[in-house]
């Protein structure tokens, strides 16, 4: 039997609260979007290629589940407040990301700057005397919500799933006090909702401030106040806490899922045949980390490693529910055998992931990010080219997020007749017992 908390289980309706029993509709196609802070812009160039695929290009988007976190969040906002039109969507998205700057995320001036130094060194150094926890985070992000504000209409997100194009919106926050992963949903009357050990789904009104919630870079980015259930509390990134990020499209009835990273994992299979090999060459390259590198893989493990993990153990599970229905059936045509308490399906998924390294495209850009960022980012020291993943998800630089939407839309291109397969193949329907 699978865990409670793997992905595979997810699929099991009967594990769900709510009234998941029925008629699901058919063949719905989830979208999974995964975090990395300006890593996000690949996914953009990802749906430009996919937008368009002439079956979808006139008509709304193929993905009637759509659910993201922190960078993931704001695509899947996007793509559901221009749910009518995939390929407007798709277009609207990828300007988003290619006009983004540094100065519509967080405050650069001096000032703003100024103000964040005092309050760590007042933390810091006589905290034990007069208190602390003046610093919320290490800048400040008033720009991010007024950028949002402009391009991501909230209230259109309710219109598509009235015209019934869009089924849920899936936005997940890690909550700061009791440390689960937060769903916050807004979809179809009776959507699934579930309370599990280590994740929590809540119906809601989407607004900007879930998408600002699920975007705070920890540490980085100040928490977010959202009211879940009557309380307010507060929220942040929303990867932090959500080590199976397939599980809310599968919990919501995705029988098929494409799901986008932002980790090449050539470059992450190079660097482990680094660590792992005896070669001189390579020995040599491996110096003592400096700061900034430690914070890259800190982030890695937050923003990056769940996808891989959370797809292995569903290929695992589909291989396993595959052969228990063929067990099954036999056992039944020959008079015995008995259903599982939790029923199963087997959940298809098509992921697709950068080509090239992203943070080897970051250091080459780094010169761009501003003086002031820089100078207390070199403090930290200087990382390994392709341990620089640190800069990469800071870069908010339109230089820096064109080359990854361009990645995105090449790698797409690169296998756009699977992809077209995947999304335009039909699907019965399917009824839960």
């Amino acid at each position: 039997m699978p865990s409670q908390n793997s992905s595979a289980n997810d699929a099991s309706p009967s594990a769900q609260a709510g009234p998941a029993r029925g008629v699901v509709p058919a063949g719905m196609t989830g979208l999974v979007l995964t975090a990395g802070g300006a890593r996000g812009a690949y996914q953009a160039g990802v749906m430009r290629r996919i937008s368009e695929i002439p079956a979808l290009r006139k008509g709304p988007s193929p993905f009637r589940i759509i659910a993201g976190a922190s960078a993931g969040a704001i695509n899947g906002a996007a793509l559901a407040c221009y749910n009518a039109s995939f390929h407007e969507g798709a277009e609207r998205l990828a300007q988003l990301w290619s006009q983004l700057t540094v100065r519509d995320v967080f405050r650069i001036d001096s000032l703003a700057l100024a103000r964040t130094a005092t309050k760590a060194t007042l933390d810091m150094a006589l905290g034990g005397l007069i208190g602390g926890g003046r610093l919320e985070g290490l800048v400040d992000t008033a720009p991010l919500r007024a950028f949002l504000g402009r391009h991501l209409p909230m209230a259109q997100i309710g219109e598509a799933i009235a015209r019934g194009d869009l089924y849920a919106l899936a936005i997940t926050a890690a909550g700061y006090h009791s440390g689960k992963a937060f769903t916050f949903i807004q979809g179809q009357p009776g959507h699934p909702l579930w309370n599990k050990s280590r994740r929590v789904a809540l119906a809601a009104t989407l607004k900007l401030e879930h998408v600002l919630a699920s975007s705070a870079i920890p540490i980085v980015f100040p928490p977010v106040a959202l009211a879940a259930s009557g309380a307010t509390a507060y929220f942040g990134d929303g990867a932090l806490r959500l080590t199976a990020p397939l599980s809310p499209a599968i919990r919501l009835g995705a029988e098929r899922i494409f799901a986008i990273g932002v980790r090449c994992q050539e470059s992450a299979d190079s660097l482990l045949r680094s660590e792992l090999s005896s070669a001189p060459d390579l020995v040599a390259q491996l110096k003592r980390p400096p700061l900034s590198q430690i914070c890259g893989v800190f982030l890695n493990a937050v923003f990056l490693d769940h996808l891989d993990a959370d797809l292995d153990h569903l290929k695992r599970m589909n291989d396993l529910v595959a052969h228990y229905h063929q067990a099954l059936s036999a056992a039944q045509a020959s008079g015995g055998g008995s259903t599982l308490k939790e029923p199963m399906r087997v959940v298809e998924p098509l992921v697709i992931s950068p080509s090239a390294d992203i943070a080897i495209i970051a250091k080459t850009l780094a010169h761009r990010m501003p003086r002031t960022i820089r100078y207390v980012m070199d403090g930290l020291g200087t990382p390994d080219a392709q341990s620089a993943d640190l800069t990469s998800y800071l870069l908010f630089d339109k230089a820096f997020t064109s080359e990854l939407i361009q990645l995105g839309y090449r790698d797409a291109a690169q296998r756009i007749d699977q992809i077209e397969d995947f999304l335009c193949a039909p699907q019965p329907a399917r009824r839960l017992a």
